[in-house]
């Protein structure tokens, strides 16, 4: 007790940025509030605080759009939020919203905003960002799913991130290379039990 925790999952942050509480209630991890998979708080050798947000995923894939009958809830949560000044999506790019009711980019769209608000609202953090995580083999998952997105290119994460005000605050990583910076540090005499035991999180010895 009394400890402070600086790795959290199915984080929801503890002010309801993006309007998703009814009244009277209270937000809860999964239950209709944004959630990254994992939220990881850390201090750069410069001395800021920064949070990121980790998304992970491995078979998923999308094609369909969101239930219409939750598009007036979705519009008067995030309305004024999710384009700049008042959030991270340009305010020269030239989409709606609704462009934005497709998955992956709903939930990307959500954490951005969730990571966008959190730096600008929260006096202790200086920069929050997010790692989107996916198998390379997962190609299904990099399809351009709304049909007024798919002019900005044929990738969902690099079409997602040339429409923020700040790209660099967004980096999708196949979840392989993002473990391969492990194989060379001294101190992770651990690595080899991982790359046996989860051999998808890293790349074989001929990659």
């Amino acid at each position: 007790a009394g400890r402070d925790w600086f790795v959290g999952f199915e984080w929801i942050g503890e002010q309801d940025f993006l309007n998703e509480a009814s009244p009277g209630t209270v937000r809860a991890r999964g239950a209709n509030a944004t959630a990254p998979d994992a939220a990881v708080l850390y201090r750069t050798v410069a001395g800021a605080t920064n949070l990121l947000l980790i998304e992970w995923k491995y078979i998923e894939r999308y094609g369909q759009p969101l239930d219409p009958k939750g598009n007036a809830k979705r519009r008067s949560r995030y309305e004024a939020i999710w384009r700049a000044p008042n959030g991270p999506i340009r305010a020269d790019a030239d989409v709606t919203l609704d462009d934005f009711f497709w998955e992956p980019f709903y939930q990307m769209l959500r954490q951005k905003m969730l990571a966008w608000h959190t730096e600008h609202g929260d006096r202790g953090i200086d920069r929050a960002s997010v790692l989107h995580l996916s198998p390379s083999g997962n190609r299904a998952l990099h399809q351009v799913t709304s049909p007024d997105l798919r002019r900005f290119g044929d990738d969902a994460f690099e079409v997602f991130t040339q429409l923020l005000t700040d790209p660099a605050d967004f980096r999708s990583m196949a979840i392989e290379d993002a473990f391969a910076p492990l194989a060379d540090w001294p101190e992770a005499d651990w690595y080899p039990w991982l790359r046996g035991r989860y051999a998808s999180l890293c790349r074989g010895e001929a990659d």
